[in-house]
């Protein structure tokens, strides 16, 4: 059975305001409930996709804090801090690392509608030596308070939200899937009205069925494919 058309409607909408260039890198972030927050943070703002280095003998899990948003954002891991830089690089992104150093910029002072990614830390000892290193901009959030922190998951909400009324202000917010390449869209798009056939195309390795203006799929399919009602 195909999607139901207002469901269909309901995912472009969500589509419409996604950004592939605003992102975050988490390094070492281990626990459940911080890496849930920041995955429902970042479906909330328009996230496409969250970056993330972590130990890879440890599987990224998630509990209700995500409220089931890590269906609808990306999650890439890499092997090390090193390989995510390149490959965030490579993409154009400016890389934003939270830390307490002297020189650190308050984050309301840099210019965040060109594409950013913030790095955070774990949620003890922060950035590593080797991360800091790498960033392209060192920024903290000011507190006045005797704890001089914030916990991960709402260090990454702040920043994202910050960036989000930037692009705002600069009138550089999609609205029709304009924050992404046509490609992305429809791949994205497809795997969201139907993942059961999503994973049996990756599976046999072919391309994904075209879908008409209402979502149905325009060819026929092995019956025993389960699709959304």
């Amino acid at each position: 059975m195909p999607i139901l058309p207002r469901r269909f409607e309901k995912l472009k909408s969500v589509l419409n305001y996604r950004m592939s260039n605003l992102t975050i890198l988490v390094e070492n972030v281990e626990k459940p409930h911080n890496l849930s927050a920041i995955m429902r943070t970042c479906d909330a703002v328009g996230v496409l996709e969250v970056h993330t280095i972590s130990n890879e003998k440890k599987i990224t899990t998630f509990n209700s804090t995500a409220q089931g948003s890590q269906k609808w954002v990306g999650l890439k891991n890499h092997q090390t801090i090193e390989k995510a830089v390149d490959a965030l690089k490579v993409l154009g992104f400016k890389l934003y690392g939270t830390n307490l150093k002297t020189d650190a910029t308050d984050y309301r002072l840099c210019d965040y509608t060109g594409p950013t990614a913030f790095v955070l830390g774990a949620e003890k000892w922060g950035l590593t030596n080797t991360a800091t290193r790498l960033m392209d901009q060192d920024i903290f959030v000011p507190m006045r308070g005797m704890v001089q922190s914030l916990n991960v998951s709402v260090a990454a909400a702040t920043l994202l939200f910050e960036a989000l009324r930037q692009r705002e202000l600069a009138g550089d917010v999609p609205k029709n899937g304009e924050g992404l390449t046509k490609k992305i869209y429809n791949k994205i798009l497809f795997e969201w009205a139907y993942p059961e056939v999503a994973n049996w195309c990756k599976s046999i390795g072919r391309n994904y069925p075209a879908i008409g203006p209402n979502g149905q799929i325009l060819e026929q399919l092995p019956r025993n494919l389960r699709l959304p009602h």
